[in-house]
């Protein structure tokens, strides 16, 4: 849930200021964490503010705060911000800092917090109606306020089981898939190469090796059954670097396989680490990405 750091009432409610003797009203802003899937790889959430009123709500500044992060992050307004026309929803993109890594199996944070800064929000009222029933939507420029949320999906949770797997499998050592694509004579299979470089053990107390358990298959790409992929791999912290061969063929083949493609190159692989179990997802890079859609593209085609 999203909360925002000023006009809360005593009781925690959100609020919209008022004037003396008026009683405070819910401010008309819902609001909402998720996650786009071509961001998955780059730790980008969304805030998705909904304006329930029937006037013009203007949004200066979002900032979010999470026990699960370690500092404040938010949404880079431009100048001036952005309008919240009655009855839309707008998504602003916030970059995730680093994450507060605890035991294995984090929690969700049942208390996230958005601090919304507004400009200004105009009402479309009866011409009768007196100011106080305009307060529901108004804000005064520059000020704060509190919008409750949610986060239905457990983004933020999500996000943050898979950074703090990151963050102890970069310890032990580092996954990279080269550029390079080694397509086959009949164009039907490829192999990509997936290249580990395992860190020196450092003094500080830090998981000394981990396994990679296995490798996934994506939405874009599949094992080549005649080139199974490896499986529970030890990885020990100051070992040799080492180069995984991996033989790959398109996993669809329909029309949009390609054109729509978002995750289809973040290889997953499921690691256990620092008594850690997840999902490790290895970007392509630019280079490779393109290589891998000409190649399923052609391997489509001769199918």
């Amino acid at each position: 849930m999203l909360a925002v750091m000023a006009a809360c009432s005593p009781g925690g409610g959100t609020t919209a200021g008022t004037g003396p003797g008026e009683t405070p009203q819910a401010f008309p802003i819902s609001a909402e964490i998720n996650q786009l899937r071509d961001n998955y790889g780059k730790q980008i959430v969304s805030i998705e503010l909904t304006n329930n009123s029937d006037g013009v709500l203007t949004v200066l500044g979002a900032r979010l705060g999470s026990a699960l992060f370690t500092a404040e992050f938010g949404w880079q307004a431009p100048p001036g911000g952005i309008d919240l026309p009655p009855g839309q929803t707008k998504s602003l993109p916030a970059q995730l800092p680093a994450p507060v890594c605890g035991p294995a199996g984090g929690q969700a944070d049942d208390a996230p917090t958005v601090s919304l800064r507004m400009a200004r929000a105009t009402q479309t009222t009866p011409a009768a109606a007196s100011p106080g029933e305009t307060l529901a939507a108004a804000a005064s420029p520059g000020e704060t306020v509190a919008v409750a949320a949610a986060d239905p999906f457990g983004v933020l949770s999500r996000n943050n089981t898979e950074m703090c797997l990151a963050q102890a499998a970069a310890a032990v050592a580092g996954f990279q898939l080269d550029p390079a694509l080694e397509v086959a004579a009949d164009g039907r299979t490829a192999v990509v190469r997936l290249v580990i470089t395992p860190h020196d053990a450092g003094p500080a107390a830090g998981p000394a090796s981990l396994t990679l358990d296995r490798i996934e298959g994506t939405t874009l790409l599949a094992e080549d059954q005649s080139a199974p992929w490896p499986h529970a791999v030890p990885v020990p912290a100051g070992g040799a670097s080492r180069e995984l061969r991996l033989g790959i063929r398109p996993a669809r083949c329909d029309p949009h396989a390609v054109a729509e493609d978002k995750v289809g190159t973040l290889l997953p692989l499921r690691v256990t680490v620092g008594g850690r179990d997840g999902l490790l997802k290895v970007d392509a890079g630019a280079l490779l990405r393109g290589r891998i859609y000409d190649f399923v593209t052609t391997a489509c085609g001769r199918q």
